[in-house]
């Protein structure tokens, strides 16, 4: 009975030292780990020394020809009472609506942009009201940029009196602006790199980045002004379909629009 004793003993302090052993195994190799760290991330440590940095920025521009144009164009009507003038107003209204969709645009590319009846006073200090005005204002979306013209002769020749704005864009704005902001931060990487180049230093990993987000799509003669003010990243993009068509004896001229990004990043210095 003592000798079966004896084996018990000996077996429970075999399997405690076992337990031991294997308990401090790992522990011992996750120290040796951390105690001799790799060549790669010694490497990667000096290159993000926070220490010396570098700030720069970025510009790009993306030339786009526009697919779409929205016109904004209404009916300003008058009358002695409130129901005069607005009876005759949205005789008139329709009549612009049904001449636009005539020329081929959609019922869900018209929507109503603006509608405000107002008195009219007999002078600017009196209170006595001698009628109404109406000023009923309609946006509409073009798919076919070629039918600007034609469709803004139509509304006028239907009965409308006013057009407040015709403005060129691109359906494909997303993915423009993705290319510029790609464009603006290979700028900022060549500016680091040539800065630092020129203090005898090497740029190394970024430490931060900002973007810009004043202005990302400019139309019109102030917009391509701008392409003057960025570094060598503008870039042109193809027409696609007939969207780049712009010559013949159309009195619309498309042109290009910009669509801009810019960022500022940090990056340390080697």
């Amino acid at each position: 009975m003592k000798q079966f004793s004896n084996y018990v003993y000996l077996f429970l302090f075999s399997a405690l030292v076992l337990g031991l052993f294997s308990f401090g195994l790992p522990r011992s190799a996750v120290q040796a780990a951390q105690a001799s760290p790799t060549p790669q991330a010694s490497e990667s440590r000096a290159d993000c020394n926070a220490s010396r940095t570098i700030n720069v920025s970025g510009t790009a521009v993306v030339n786009v020809t526009p697919d779409r144009a929205l016109i904004q164009l209404g009916v300003q009507s008058n009358g002695l009472t409130p129901d005069a003038v607005e009876a005759v107003n949205a005789a008139a209204i329709q009549k612009v609506m049904k001449a636009v969709q005539a020329r081929g645009v959609a019922d869900k590319d018209i929507a109503t942009d603006l509608y405000v009846i107002e008195p009219i006073y007999e002078d600017y200090d009196s209170l006595y009201i001698k009628g109404y005005r109406i000023n009923n204002v309609i946006a509409i979306t073009l798919r076919d940029i070629q039918q600007t013209s034609p469709v803004i002769a139509a509304a006028l020749k239907a009965g409308a009196n006013q057009v407040l704005n015709v403005e060129f864009y691109t359906s494909e704005l997303r993915k423009y602006r993705d290319q510029a902001r790609e464009l603006a931060m290979q700028a900022a990487a060549e500016k680091a790199d040539d800065l630092a180049g020129a203090a005898g230093a090497e740029a190394g990993c970024v430490l931060n980045i900002n973007e810009n987000t004043w202005s990302y799509y400019n139309g019109g003669w102030y917009g391509r002004n701008q392409n003057l003010w960025t570094q060598n990243t503008v870039q042109n993009a193809a027409p696609g379909g007939g969207a780049g068509h712009t010559a013949g004896d159309e009195p619309v001229s498309l042109g290009q629009i910009s669509i801009q990004a810019e960022v500022g990043a940090t990056f340390s210095l080697k």
